[in-house]
Parts: structure tokens; C-alpha cells; sequence
């Protein structure tokens, strides 16, 4: 434990077993007092773990594992939980399992590529492209995967997207950068599938080190989903054609409530330092972080979820189970010191040193509200 007043931040500095002093990235350390249980609402809710910890065996919630660790590996069924490993760390001793759950019996399989598993109101899988000099067409094959899946399935609503790309702002075959080949292939998906752009959730998109492409996702039968956007900055889809020959796509937070409950949880989109379309404060971490915890709490508020028609509204001290993602290792410091002054000192964050989507972004920041 830290004697700190803080959140619990995988990348804090701790104290190992033998009493030596190091620095994490992404390790779990937990906040000293009564922790802030996970509420078990009907929707599925997130926590972050040890790698294989024996909690997990019999563990009938659990609907998918990601570990984030110094290596990748394939898509598997596990128990029958879809389960993966992304390289997003660079010392097995910083890693852990993000570990989704819901309540409820469930089913599993594998479709296309895609393992999966459900209950009778939601629905989590898991998809690799693999690695390759080009990117569009494998997450084309991917995207189509998941929407035929979800329709097949009965859970027609996306919820929330993961998107894990290795050498996210290098070139590609064409000279195209990694990133804006992932985002064609995307689109080509929701063309082929006559998806409108607004009608896709909350998303991530950022770097690895290896691995190619993994995608996993939520999608609900039913209730009410809502997807958010921020009057701050211009709706992605909407991008000019500076970012690529496809914009991104995808919701600034998403909310998820079971049919008849407003029981739900709002999942909050990897945030930036951006205002319009365009990046602020070139080279300065803290401002970038200060801007992107902005747009979070414009996103969450009262005034902007009654915008959207839903009757509540947050703060950042209701944000949890937050992912960092930061540029340069040495700015992990600053982020974390501005995390732990502005979340809640219950909130589990995880700090991880990875690439992001474009080269002047040095943070983002996502998290899930209940």
C-alpha cells in the first residue's frame, strides 16, 4: 500500500516485497482505507487484476480478460471467456488483467475469428488483425465480423470498442500512417454494412508495442444506449480530411442502461488535449492532461447528458477504473501527480506508457462511470 492520499494508480511509486523502492507502470497499488467497491449494477462493470489470479477460477461473472503485458498473444476461449493479451507494457512485473463482468448465466463461442461470450442482455468478444505491413482490409474483416456477430446474436446495440494498434504512427506499406489505415478500414466496415457513423459508441484507439491489431467490445440486446458527444470538440466522424482519407469514428462517452432501469454506466472514450479538431499545447503534458480532464467533465456533466436527454450528470470524482496513456515515459510523473489531484482517491487508475493516435498527443484518458 501507499501511505498516500491519492487514487490507486497502477504506475504508482511503491514499495516491492523486499521493501525496495521502483517505479510502476503498471501494477496495481491500492489506496490505504475503505475501497470503493465496483457497483453491481445490471451492466457490465470492469476491474483491474493480477495476471491468472486465482480469484478469477471460479468466477462465474466474469464475461472477458485482457492482459496488459510485455507481449501478446492470440484470441482464445478460456473457461469460456474470450481472452487476449495486449503488449502494452515493457516489464512483466508492471502487468495486469483488466477483467469485465456481468451477472448473469452464460454462453460462449467463436464466430469468424471472434470469441465470445454472453448472457441474454449482453455480449463481449474479442478480434485480432493480425500483424502485417498493411491494416485496412483486416479490420475492414474484422468490423464486418463484429456487426454480422451482433446482429446473429440478438445484441444489435455497440456499447463500447477497444481498439489496440501495434506501431500506431508508423508508416504502412503505402506510406500511410498505421493509424489512418486502421480508421479506412473501419469505415469501409460500417459502409458495407449500411452503419451510420452516429450510431457508433464510445471507442479507444491507441498504440502498442507488437501485435498487430486486437478489437474487443460490448454490445447489449436491448435498453437504453445513448451515445454522447462533447460541444467542445467536433463530433470525430466529422474531422477534416487533414486526419486521413477516413475520419475516425466514434462517441465521445457512451451510456448503458438495462430496459426499464436507468441502473446504468457511462463509458468514457480515450480523452485528449483537443478542442474543435485540433491538438493544444504542442510539447506540454500537464496541459494536455489538464485539457483532456476538461473534456471528460464537459462530457459527464449535468448540462451535457441533459443535452442528450438523460436526467443525471457526474463529476470527475465519479469517473473509475481509468486507463492513462502517455507518450514518453518521462512525463508519467506530471500525469500521475495530476491524476491523483483531480480523481477520486478511490479510483483505480492504470498509467501506461504507450504511442497515441496522433504524433502531438502526449495523453489520453479514459474511465467508466456508475
Amino acid at each position: 500500500m501507499i501511505p498516500l492520499n491519492r487514487p490507486a494508480i497502477i504506475g504508482a511509486r511503491s514499495r516491492g516485497l523486499r521493501g525496495v523502492a521502483r517505479t510502476y507502470f503498471a501494477v496495481l497499488v491500492r489506496t490505504p482505507g475503505p475501497r470503493r467497491r465496483s457497483r453491481r449494477s445490471a451492466t457490465p462493470h470492469c476491474s483491474f487484476e493480477k495476471i491468472a489470479s486465482p480469484d478469477l477460477a471460479d468466477d462465474e461473472t466474469v464475461l472477458g480478460v485482457i492482459e496488459h503485458r510485455t507481449g501478446h498473444s492470440g484470441v482464445a476461449l478460456i473457461d469460456g471467456r474470450p481472452h487476449t493479451s495486449v503488449h502494452t507494457t515493457t516489464d512483466e512485473s508492471e502487468s495486469f488483467a483488466e477483467v469485465w463482468r456481468v451477472a448473469g448465466p452464460k454462453e460462449s463461442g467463436s464466430h469468424g475469428g471472434i470469441a465470445w461470450a454472453r448472457t441474454a442482455d449482453y455480449l463481449f468478444g474479442i478480434a485480432r488483425v493480425p500483424e502485417g505491413d498493411r491494416y485496412a482490409d483486416g479490420t475492414a474483416a474484422v468490423y464486418t465480423g463484429i456487426f454480422d456477430l451482433i446482429s446473429e446474436l440478438g445484441h444489435p446495440r455497440l456499447a463500447r470498442t477497444w481498439n489496440y494498434v501495434s506501431g500506431i504512427n508508423t508508416l504502412n506499406a503505402d506510406g500511410m500512417e498505421v493509424y489512418r489505415d486502421f480508421c479506412v478500414g473501419r469505415a469501409e466496415a460500417l459502409d458495407a454494412r449500411g452503419v451510420e457513423p452516429a450510431g457508433m459508441p464510445a471507442a479507444t484507439g491507441i498504440g502498442t508495442h507488437g501485435g498487430g491489431i486486437a478489437c474487443y467490445f460490448l454490445a447489449a440486446r436491448a435498453g437504453e444506449r445513448v451515445n454522447l458527444e462533447n460541444p467542445a470538440v467536433l463530433t470525430a466522424h466529422r474531422y477534416p480530411r487533414q486526419y486521413g482519407p477516413r475520419p475516425p469514428i466514434f462517441a465521445r462517452a457512451t451510456w448503458l442502461a438495462p430496459p426499464g432501469s436507468d441502473d446504468g454506466r457511462l463509458y468514457v472514450s480515450a480523452t485528449a488535449g483537443i478542442r474543435g479538431h485540433e491538438t493544444v499545447h504542442h510539447g506540454d503534458v500537464a496541459r494536455q492532461c489538464d485539457v483532456a480532464l476538461e473534456n471528460i467533465a464537459q462530457v459527464i456533466s449535468a448540462e451535457n447528458l441533459r443535452r442528450h436527454g438523460l436526467r443525471r450528470g457526474y463529476t470527475l470524482a465519479d469517473v473509475d477504473h481509468l486507463k492513462v496513456y502517455v507518450r514518453h515515459r518521462e512525463d508519467v510523473r506530471a500525469v500521475r501527480r495530476i491524476c491523483a489531484e483531480r480523481f477520486s482517491r478511490e479510483a483505480t487508475v492504470a498509467v501506461l506508457h504507450t504511442d497515441i493516435a496522433r504524433t502531438d498527443l502526449l495523453v489520453e484518458i479514459e474511465g467508466v462511470v456508475a
